[in-house]
């Protein structure tokens, strides 16, 4: 069980600075977006597979995960949507990697806090 107050009491200058000091409404909605994109197992397995090779195709993607290219690009156009992964096209194909160090940055954080709290 989750330890909480045992007597209601509110601070009300820890709440007002709290308050000040949030985002506005619609940062706070991209940013809910940007870590729901994140919470799909198949959209981080994609993710982490780009971190490690830098660049990789829709058929790579689609090798790796073991999913159709169509369910690839269904995952893919989310990631672009939310601005976490970047392409360019090569003749027939289309490459895709992480839009910028912020992302991998990320990544690596997340995956470093998680195996210290093993």
């Amino acid at each position: 069980m989750t330890e909480v107050c045992k007597v209601y009491e509110e601070h009300l200058d820890r709440i007002l600075e709290a308050q000040a000091k949030l985002p506005e409404e619609e940062s706070i909605l991209e940013a809910a977006d940007f870590f729901d994109a994140l919470g799909n197992p198949t959209r981080l397995k994609i993710l982490l597979a780009l971190m490690e090779a830098g660049e990789l195709c829709t058929c790579d993607l689609s090798a790796i995960t073991k999913l159709s290219v169509s369910a690839i690009s269904h995952q893919l156009r989310i990631l672009k949507d939310r601005k976490i992964v970047a392409y360019r096209k090569d003749g027939k194909n289309v490459f895709y990697r992480l839009d910028d160090e912020h992302i991998r940055k990320l990544l690596r954080t997340a995956l470093e806090h998680l195996s210290e709290a093993k």
